[in-house]
């Protein structure tokens, strides 16, 4: 355990400022790769915002799967949050490698100087660490890697309101939704945590891994087979992690049938339904088209019977 670790951990929710026009935000790769055509349509909308996207140093760098060395990777985000002119990280996108460098980090300098960190995907892992290490709420919704064809004009709306202004968001379940089949009504409210699957499930028997008693559980995830949902979401089970849950909050399951019967909606009611607590599929949240944005890290309204998820904002 480093001196940083062994710092004491703020006890409410750090949540940063909002971005104002005039802020300069670095755009990082912790995770996969990218290229600088793929992060161009996003630089144009971080821009007409009024916002000054900075590609970090490593931002385009490679190293096979991963977007350059482990080093580089944690240098990009430790020099993000050291640097008082940036004012917020966006992710380029997520891929896989963030677990990777989260025990690298700075977590004093996150804490001295709160920014906001957007990203989903992989990036759950960055943010799960955030919030072991500092109790920094973040934002899970779209990169900087932009693709219009995915991200239409409502879902660069959305991530704008998270981003720059503070009111709560609200992310209602869509009946054309693959998962909006999956319900038990009810209401719960408590802090909304969570993310991919995949890299929850990756994060038990780590610090990182969240203590989820009481709070609302946010799950989503792309091209994982029905058998392999049902494994993760055991093993949360079998692990005690779902013990003590206010609620579920599903988003979307993409590209995740395998052609057997069962389907990831069959899967998702069976491991959820019988928890006893509120649940709420259909949110477009995660890698499917019309991906909206939500906070992470702070306090939500989970109201299953209305269809809808509401958090209050991740900055200040």
């Amino acid at each position: 355990m480093t001196a940083d670790d062994a710092a004491p951990r703020p006890a409410a929710v750090l949540r940063p400022p909002a971005l104002r026009p005039g802020d300069t935000v670095l755009l990082v790769s912790p995770s996969g790769p990218t290229r600088p055509e793929r992060v161009a349509r996003g630089v144009e909308l971080l821009t007409g915002w009024g916002l000054r996207p900075v590609p970090a140093p490593n931002a385009y760098a490679r190293r096979g799967f991963l977007a350059g060395a482990d080093e580089l990777r944690a240098a990009d985000l430790n020099a993000a949050f050291a640097d008082p002119q940036v004012r917020g990280v966006i992710c380029t996108r997520g891929g896989y490698g963030a677990q990777r460098i989260v025990d690298a980090l700075d977590m004093a300098a996150v804490r001295r100087d709160p920014k906001v960190v957007a990203g989903f995907s992989d990036i759950t892992a960055l943010q799960l660490a955030l919030w072991r290490g500092a109790r920094l709420a973040g934002v899970h919704g779209p990169g900087a890697a932009w693709r219009d064809e995915r991200t239409p004009l409502r879902s660069a709306e959305s991530l704008h309101a998270a981003l720059m202004t503070t009111a709560p968001v609200t992310v209602a379940a869509v009946p054309g939704e693959e998962t909006f089949g999956v319900r038990v009504p009810g209401r719960a409210t408590g802090t909304l945590l969570g993310g991919n699957l995949c890299l929850l499930a990756a994060t038990l028997g780590t610090a990182d891994m969240p203590d989820l008693t009481g709070a609302v559980l946010l799950v989503e995830d792309v091209q994982e087979p029905p058998y392999k949902v049902d494994r993760m979401l055991t093993q949360l089970r079998r692990a005690g992690a779902l013990d003590g849950l206010a609620g579920v909050a599903v988003g979307q399951f993409t590209d995740c049938a395998d052609g057997w019967d069962t389907g990831v909606v069959d899967v998702l009611t069976d491991r959820l339904g019988d928890l006893g607590v509120p649940v709420l599929g259909g949110l477009p949240i995660g890698h499917g088209h019309g991906q909206l944005t939500i906070p992470v890290g702070t306090e939500a309204t989970l109201d299953a019977t209305a269809g809808t998820l509401t958090a209050a904002p991740a900055v200040r």
